[in-house]
């Protein structure tokens, strides 16, 4: 019983994170207990696939906990962020922007931890995506020390100022605790309308991006 309990309706999450490990242990410990998390609720990762910084701590815990990993890396990165052993299925593909297609073609939700510019640009995209309807999977901040609240406040203020409407705030999740948030993207369902809703996700995975977008 206690295992069916903890059984997720995801089979892959998608994990965004840095390269480095941040100055704040608070930030190495999320990785672990997201990792932890993860391998309870038997969910697989799939990732930027490095080694190195948050990346590599959350895919190892992953890793070893007993859950599949899938890497998904350009082949110009693999220098720079693989060091030592790979962890798990490494994937190489041409550039960044497969690099995310493949990522959240192989993902049922995402879940951003800390990171800077790469991390950020992976997170507002799949929003983005969201927003426009191409997909309906659940993403979710892992705000370890308030590290995303002004991410969250610009949003807020994007909102006030109508750019972003009420119902596409809620596509964003966050929580400080990895059980709390995984348990808050299993509860999630959409409120806002989708303007692609028709499109193939498959089809927009392959590289075609939408001739209209209503983001901006």
């Amino acid at each position: 019983m206690e295992k069916e309990t903890k059984q997720s309706k995801f089979k892959r999450i998608c994990v965004f994170c840095g390269s480095s490990q941040g100055k704040k242990s608070s930030y190495t410990d999320a990785a672990l207990e997201l990792g932890t998390e993860l391998v309870s609720r038997n969910i697989d990762l799939v990732y930027g696939g490095g080694s190195i910084g948050l990346m590599g701590l959350v895919s190892r815990a992953v890793y070893n906990g007993g859950r599949h990993v899938i890497g998904v890396i350009p082949k110009t990165l693999m220098p720079r962020e693989l060091t030592g052993e790979t962890v798990g299925e490494v994937k190489p593909v041409a550039n960044m922007h497969q690099r995310k297609a493949e990522m959240a073609r192989h993902s049922d939700a995402f879940i951003a931890l800390p990171g800077g510019y790469g991390t950020l640009e992976e997170l507002l995209e799949v929003i983005t995506w969201a927003q426009l309807g191409i997909h309906d999977k659940p993403v979710g901040l892992l705000n370890v020390d308030g590290y995303y609240n002004s991410l969250l406040s610009f949003i807020d203020k994007a909102v006030e100022e109508g750019f972003i409407s009420p119902s596409a705030r809620h596509i964003i999740v966050s929580s400080p605790s990895a059980k709390d948030l995984v348990k808050k993207m299993e509860e999630y369902f959409p409120r806002h309308e989708g303007v692609a809703s028709k499109l193939n996700w498959e089809n927009e995975q392959l590289g075609h991006t939408p001739k209209c977008d209503i983001s901006r």
